[in-house]
Formats: structure tokens, C-alpha cells, sequence
């Protein structure tokens, strides 16, 4: 296969998965989430040639990224692939940057969601071209061609080109070792899929045993309802993994500032390590204040919501948060999470990406073992969220050992979804879509 193999088409679906009826994904502030992506799929000249993106959504409005992802469609479909990945920055810029379609942001909502699938497709495509899986393509780049693939617009204040230079150039002593290790052991996970909310006390007790019994050394419960009930909850899972086993909190935004403050407190004596997304994601001073509040106790974690590098930068300088919670479906794509996993370089944070969602755990694997192998250098409080959720409708699901992402050996981005997970969960017209409508209205309810 040649790079010149061009683009030919872009295909567009809106993915439901009916996870509310489980309650998987339930937290705080999102009760009932039907976990969903709009899924991309880019066909070339080249017939063997596929690439596959997704941004992921929890539902109603799906259908809003999807078209706006076919918006960006004249903008890839009869390029070539070699012409795009010369210059991956100018690429992205153009995707991001486009006036008319920019204006709806800028670089931040629907618009750059849509912008994340079409990049990662890309990043898929160009995977499968090398032949490797887009960790070790990205692992195995030089310096200059790392940087290469970021727009820095917006950012030499805090970080410029020379200087994140200096960062992968650091990061070469040791890369061949750290990339053994990765093959052998895969790199540090935590589980969120013992604490959903909506879980009941016993089903919570039975998912904790099982999670200690599986290796897990680090799990995660959401909080934020009732602070009795996070008591609860709290003693129950401290009280059944033991005080061995990390434990992260996650309030999904709901609380204003002092409510965080006071609420975590009263939760400190079960130890969490981190309590993640305290108030409203875009407010960086507020994370602030928490994270002062709280300093010595428990960490600050945000990310998932954060929607473009320079909200990152702003939250680094300012020193807001302990954790950096990158989410490449809310980011535009691969080129700004390496943006971002520069920055929390630069600042010394440890990065734990976002996951869970459909698709988002096969994505952020490959974000943490390029952290490791060719940023940071670390695996130190670093944690890749996992989930265990959905994985059954992917080619290449991932693997997990004793609570650790095992690293990916097939090329490409991990995330294409089974045909017939298609033909089934295609939103309106898949089959369990259409038994749904059907029943409903022999029920008489529509």
C-alpha cells in the first residue's frame, strides 16, 4: 500500500447502546446514559485499506455529531493519506480551524467531537498503513516528528515547540526498556464498573470482591447524591477491598465549590485518592480553591470535560488540579491529547485518561503507553480508567490482567465496531432499535 492511496468516501453512523437499562454508566449527574458514539468510517483507494474513528456521547444528540462530523467531510474525501500525515498539524488546524464551521466553537462542543472521530479515523488509517498499532506508531517517531503533529497555536506562552523538543528528546534514554515492559506486563488500570450509582449495596459488595479477586489494585465509585448514602457506600467498598486497594471518587460535577470542600472532607477517612470532577468543568479557579482546600488529603482530578489543550493550559499554570483526565473524544483527536500529554509533562502531572464510554477504553490505552513510552517516561500515580462495559461489540476489544491494560499488537486505534453490532445498535434503524419502536407501539404507547 502506497500513501498516495486516496480517500474516497466517509461514512457516517449514530451508535446507541441501551445501557440504562442496567444503569451501567449512572452517576450523579447523568441518572439514565445510553452509551453512543458517532462512528466514522473512511474507505480508500486502496480496498484493504479502512480507518475507523468515533466520538462518544451518552445518547439523545448523537445524532447532532454525526452530522456535524459529515460537515468535515469535503475537507478529507479525496485527499490523500500521504498528503495528511506530511503535515498532521496543518491537517488538524484545518479541520478546527475551518472559519464557518470554527464559529460554533471555537474548537470546543459538537463541532470538535466531530472533529475528534474524523482525526482518529485518520490516526487509524495511518496505523494500519505502518502495519502497528497507533502506540507504537507514535512511540516509534522521532522527536521532531511527534512535534511535527501539534498546532501549538495558542499555547508558546506556556509551551513551545523547543521546549516540548527538550521533553521527548529526555524521554529517549530507557524507550526500548519501557516498551519491553509494556509488551510484558501492560500498564496500570483502575475499574469504575464496581460503583456505578444506580448499583445497589449488595451488587456494589459482590462487583468489590470480585474486582480484588481479578487483581485490581485501584477502583473507583461515584458519589455526589447523598452524603449518608456515599457513607455508606464508601465503608462498605473500604470495608470489603481493605486498606491496600486505592480508591478514586467521582462527583460528576454536581456540587458548587464549598460543597465540594465540605462534602469530600467528610469523606476523608476512607481515603480516596482522588475526587474527580467536583464542580462545574470549565471552572478553573474553583478547582482551585478545592484543590487548596483539600491539599494533603485528597487529590483534585478533571479532564473528561475538558474541551481543547488551552483549557489544560490554563488549568496546569494555575495549578488547579492534581490529575489530568484527558478525554480524546472530547479533545479533537489523538494530535491535541499529545498536545496535552506534553503540557502535563511540563507541569509534572501524572496523566490518567478519561474512559468507560463505548470505545473510549480501546482509545485510551494507546493515550497512556504514549505517555509512558515516549513522554513521561512513568507509570507513577498513573492509572488508565477501565470499564468493563460494550467491549464485546469490538474487532480488537482490549485486554486486561491483574488490572492492567495488556498493549495492543494489531494495527490501528482499537475502536472498530462488529458488523453486526452495527446492523443491531444502528440508531433509528437497527434491529434492536426497531424492536423497540415496534413494541411500543403494539403497547400503545406511540
Amino acid at each position: 500500500m502506497s500513501k498516495n492511496t486516496v480517500i474516497t468516501g466517509m461514512q457516517v453512523d449514530d451508535v446507541r447502546f441501551p445501557t440504562s437499562a442496567s444503569l451501567a454508566g449512572s452517576d450523579a449527574m447523568n441518572s439514565e446514559p445510553d452509551y453512543s458514539a458517532a462512528y466514522l468510517t473512511l474507505t480508500t483507494t486502496s480496498e484493504s485499506l479502512v480507518g475507523n474513528g468515533l466520538t462518544f456521547t451518552i445518547g439523545r444528540g448523537t445524532q447532532l455529531c454525526a452530522e456535524a462530523a459529515r460537515c468535515l467531510e469535503t475537507m478529507v474525501v479525496g485527499r490523500s493519506l500521504g498528503e495528511i500525515i506530511d503535515d498532521m498539524a496543518g491537517f488538524w488546524r484545518s479541520l478546527v480551524g475551518e472559519s464557518q464551521l470554527r464559529w460554533l466553537g471555537p474548537e470546543k462542543g459538537v463541532v470538535h467531537l466531530a472533529a475528534a472521530a474524523v482525526l482518529n479515523a485518520i490516526w487509524d488509517l495511518w496505523a494500519r498503513h505502518e502495519g502497528k498499532p497507533v502506540w507504537r506508531l507514535v512511540a516509534d517517531f522521532t522527536p521532531e516528528e511527534f512535534v511535527s503533529t501539534i498546532d501549538f497555536r495558542h499555547m508558546h506562552d506556556v509551551l513551545d515547540e523547543e521546549e516540548a523538543l527538550s521533553i521527548l528528546r529526555a524521554a529517549q534514554q530507557g524507550k526500548a526498556e519501557r516498551i519491553e515492559t509494556l509488551l510484558k506486563r501492560g500498564y496500570p488500570a483502575y475499574t469504575t464498573s464496581v460503583g456505578w450509582l444506580g448499583y445497589s449495596d449488595d451488587k456494589l459488595r459482590t462487583l468489590c470482591k470480585e474486582a480484588v479477586a481479578d487483581g485490581w489494585e485501584a477502583i473507583k465509585l461515584k458519589v455526589g447524591k447523598s452524603l449518608d448514602d456515599d457513607r455508606r457506600r464508601l465503608m462498605i467498598a473500604r470495608e470489603t477491598v481493605g486498606p491496600d486497594v486505592e480508591i478514586m471518587i467521582d462527583a460528576n460535577q454536581v456540587w458548587e465549590v464549598h460543597e465540594a470542600i465540605e462534602w469530600v472532607s467528610a469523606l476523608a477517612e476512607f481515603d480516596p485518592i482522588w475526587i474527580e470532577e467536583p464542580t462545574s468543568p470549565d471552572d478553573i479557579l474553583g478547582h482551585a480553591k478545592i484543590k487548596q482546600a483539600l491539599s494533603g488529603r485528597t487529590g483534585v482530578a478533571t479532564g473528561e470535560h475538558c474541551h481543547n489543550r488551552i483549557m489544560f493550559k490554563q488549568f496546569l499554570e494555575a495549578g488547579a488540579i492534581d490529575f489530568v483526565q484527558l478525554d480524546g473524544c472530547r479533545l479533537a483527536g489523538l494530535n491535541e491529547v499529545l498536545a496535552v500529554l506534553l503540557l502535563a509533562a511540563k507541569f509534572d502531572k501524572p496523566v490518567c485518561p478519561h474512559a468507560g464510554g463505548v470505545g473510549l477504553c480501546e482509545y485510551a490505552q494507546h493515550y497512556s503507553m504514549i505517555d509512558y513510552v515516549a513522554v513521561s517516561g512513568a507509570t507513577e500515580r498513573r492509572r488508565t480508567e477501565h470499564a468493563g462495559a460494550l467491549h464485546e461489540h469490538f474487532e480488537t476489544p482490549i485486554t486486561v490482567k491483574n488490572g492492567r491494560y495488556m498493549a495492543p499488537t494489531e494495527p490501528g486505534f482499537s475502536a472498530v465496531i462488529k458488523p453486526q453490532s452495527l446492523e443491531t445498535f444502528r440508531f433509528p434503524d437497527g434491529t434492536y432499535w426497531q424492536s423497540r419502536t415496534a413494541g411500543r407501539h403494539l403497547a400503545g404507547e406511540g
